[in-house]
This record gives structure tokens, C-alpha cells and sequence, in this order.
């Protein structure tokens, strides 16, 4: 008798378990191979894209990585950085998307989309999908990251004030990684994303010779060892807004975690990097990723930096078609 009641328990728990899942698929949550059915080329074709705009410019692959960040850090990985509204009053019109680039990529693999399955591959889900294999493109990790987000109908330019910001102190920046739903880990991780790429003088013109001093003088961050100081200051000359310079110095070609040990040592190009070693949380993420033997014995950096990418691309979706969201025919412009 015993033995029935928890055959009995069992089955029931199995069904229960099942009608969960059932739902969960019925209202649209975020699932790996989501387009498998309705579009079973959609990965494909994307990783089609990325890879030829990666051959023929390089620099395209960081761009479509900051872009999920850029999009999904303003209202959720919702597509609404990619509205181009035409009077300056989009979100992507905000000082806080200043160099951003990549779009013309989503756009071109959204055109091919649209000509296999027309209406059926959200631009958020693009976004996600470029940033995921321009990863792999760099030599980093390939994952499975999950699809099903649909597009948001709103674009305002002041919603993306509130963007992490290269100025940002280590408080600043865990309460706006803590708003979305992101640890310190996460925090450390995401910015890890600057082991390949580079950044233009005009975000780091301010820490070389606008810092703010005791006394109310302006200068040079004191945090900059002078040696490394004075490379800055060779590659940006004051009023220089458009050269580049490698965020991961050394190794911007390769992703490794050398970025790990640049801001170890002081060797942060950017402010909010250099931020990561001013609090004992982050300096502790920051060291467990340092050392040359976490390759061999962890914490393991490529994989950590795969599910860090996914929990950002989780961040404030539109799913299930009772959502207040859309699949859009073109990326920049709605329905």
C-alpha cells in the first residue's frame, strides 16, 4: 500500500511538474531554440552575419557585445536602442550611447530574416544573438543563450540616463548592476567584456586631465601609476576625442582575462574599470580571475562569462504575445 501511495505521489508530482512546464511555453517565457520550429535557420543566419561583418571589420565584433549592454541596461533587452526616431529623441539619441555601433549589422540580419520568415524573429532576440556569437568570434566562449523576446514599442531618449557611465564610482556602479537584477560577480564579469576592443580618447579625457582633486583643482587621476599616466596622455592630448586605444592593454585582440591583471595592476583604461578595484567584493572577483592557475583549477572565466551574458539578456523582456511588445518588421523604426 505504502509503495502504491508514492508510485501515486510520484505520477502526480510528474504531472504537475509537466503542466508548469506547459505553461511556462503557453505564455512565451524565454527558452533555448525558441525559433527552432518557426524558424529553424534564425541562429544560423544571424552567426552569418556577424561573421561576415567580423571579417570585413574586426572592430564590428566588441560593438555588437557593448550593444546588448546598451540595450539591455534601458528598459530590458527590449530592442529599444535600435529606434532611430529622427529627432533626436530616441533613446540611442542619448549622450550615453555616444560611439555606439553594430546597428547596421542587426538591421542586415533582420533583412534576411525577414525574406526566410517574415514576422517571426524579434530584433531584441538579434541583438542577443549577434552579441553571442561575436564572442565566439573573438575567441571566447560559444553558448546557448534563450529566445523569445518580443520588441518594445517605446524609445525615449532620457530613459538611458540611467546607464553605468565610465565616471561612475564602485557604489554607483553595484546599484545599478543591483537594479537589474546583476551581483557584483556580475558586475566584475560583464565588465570583463573589455578584453577585446578598444575605446575612443573622449571617455577617459576627464580622468587624464578633468579629475576632480582635493581643494576643488582639476587634474589627473591619482590612481594612474605615472608610467601608465604617461602613455595615456601620448596616446590623448587634451581636446583628442577621436583616437583609440586599447581598453585591455596588451591583448585587446584576444579574449583572456590579461583584463583581469591590467586592473590588478592599474592599468584600467577607463574609470568604471579602474573602479573595480576600490571596494573589497569586486577586488576579491577581480583576483580569483587574475591568477594564471583559474585556467586550470577555476574559477573558470569563459564559462562564468557565458552565464553572465545570459542573466544580462534576461533583463526586463517582453515575452508571450499578451505582452506589451511586437515583432518588428524593420529594426529601426515600429510597426
Amino acid at each position: 500500500m505504502a509503495t502504491r501511495r508514492r508510485s501515486i505521489a510520484a505520477a502526480l508530482a510528474s504531472f504537475f511538474f509537466l503542466l508548469l512546464q506547459l505553461a511556462a511555453v503557453s505564455h512565451g517565457q524565454l527558452q533555448v531554440g525558441f525559433y527552432s520550429q518557426s524558424c529553424p535557420n534564425a541562429e544560423a543566419i544571424v552567426a552569418s552575419v556577424v561573421r561576415q561583418a567580423g571579417a570585413s571589420n574586426p572592430t564590428l565584433l566588441p560593438a555588437l557585445i557593448r550593444l546588448q549592454f546598451h540595450d539591455c541596461f534601458v528598459r530590458g533587452c527590449d530592442g529599444s536602442v535600435l529606434i532611430k526616431g529622427g529627432n533626436n529623441k530616441a533613446e540611442v539619441d542619448n549622450n550615453k550611447h555616444q560611439g555606439l555601433r553594430g546597428l547596421d549589422v542587426i538591421d542586415g540580419a533582420k533583412a534576411q530574416l525577414e525574406a526566410q520568415c517574415p514576422g517571426v524573429v524579434s530584433c531584441a532576440d538579434i541583438v542577443i544573438l549577434a552579441a553571442r556569437d561575436a564572442v565566439a568570434f573573438t575567441g571566447g566562449p560559444s553558448f546557448d543563450v534563450p529566445t523569445g523576446r518580443r520588441d518594445s514599442k517605446v524609445s525615449n531618449l532620457r530613459d538611458a540616463d540611467s546607464l553605468p557611465d565610465v565616471k561612475d564610482g564602485i557604489d554607483v556602479l553595484r546599484s545599478k548592476f543591483a537594479a537589474n537584477g546583476l551581483s557584483e560577480k556580475d558586475l566584475v564579469l560583464l565588465s570583463a567584456a573589455h578584453t577585446v576592443g578598444t575605446t575612443a580618447c573622449f571617455f577617459i579625457q576627464d580622468r587624464l586631465y578633468n579629475f576632480p582633486l582635493p581643494g576643488g583643482a582639476v587634474g589627473s587621476d591619482p590612481t594612474i601609476p605615472p608610467g601608465f599616466l604617461s602613455e595615456l596622455k601620448a596616446r590623448c592630448a587634451p581636446g583628442d576625442f577621436n583616437t583609440r586605444l586599447s581598453l585591455d592593454r596588451g591583448s585587446e585582440g584576444v579574449f583572456d582575462t590579461s583584463i583581469f591583471r591590467n586592473i590588478r595592476n592599474g592599468f584600467a583604461v577607463i574609470g568604471s574599470d579602474a573602479a573595480l578595484y576600490n571596494a573589497t567584493s569586486t577586488v576579491d572577483v577581480v583576483d580569483s580571475y587574475s591568477g594564471l592557475l583559474s585556467t586550470f583549477f577555476g574559477p573558470y572565466f569563459r564559462q562564468d562569462f557565458a552565464e553572465a551574458m545570459v542573466r544580462m539578456g534576461s533583463i526586463g523582456v517582453l515575452t508571450g504575445k499578451n505582452s506589451n511588445g511586437e515583432v518588428r518588421k524593420v529594426c529601426s523604426k515600429f510597426n
